[in-house]
């Protein structure tokens, strides 16, 4: 039974590294958005590439307030809550 409880806790731990490294993510779109980045450099454009299908599913349901767009702060709470529930779960699951 060792193995399952190794791949629960692996499992659980490459979620909480690719959830992390993915708020951050959102963290560094929401920053640019302060400044007027080159839309040409290539890191730009894969951070753009890899946020907007998530963050445009947000829009759709909240559009921006005022100019505010509120879409990368729900996206950082549903990310931590993913990450406290379900990788909680999956520790658990392995013990």
């Amino acid at each position: 039974m060792f193995i399952i409880e190794n791949f629960f806790t692996a499992l659980a731990s490459v979620l909480h590294l690719f959830l992390t490294l993915y708020m951050y993510v959102i963290i560094a779109r929401a920053v640019m958005s302060w400044f007027n980045p080159n839309p040409y450099n290539n890191i730009v454009r894969f951070i753009y590439q890899i946020t907007d299908p998530v963050l445009e599913r947000v829009r759709r349901f909240i559009p921006p307030i005022s100019g505010l767009d509120l879409s990368p702060v729900i996206v950082i709470f549903v990310i931590l809550f993913i990450d406290r529930f379900l990788v909680s779960t999956l520790r658990a699951l392995a013990y």
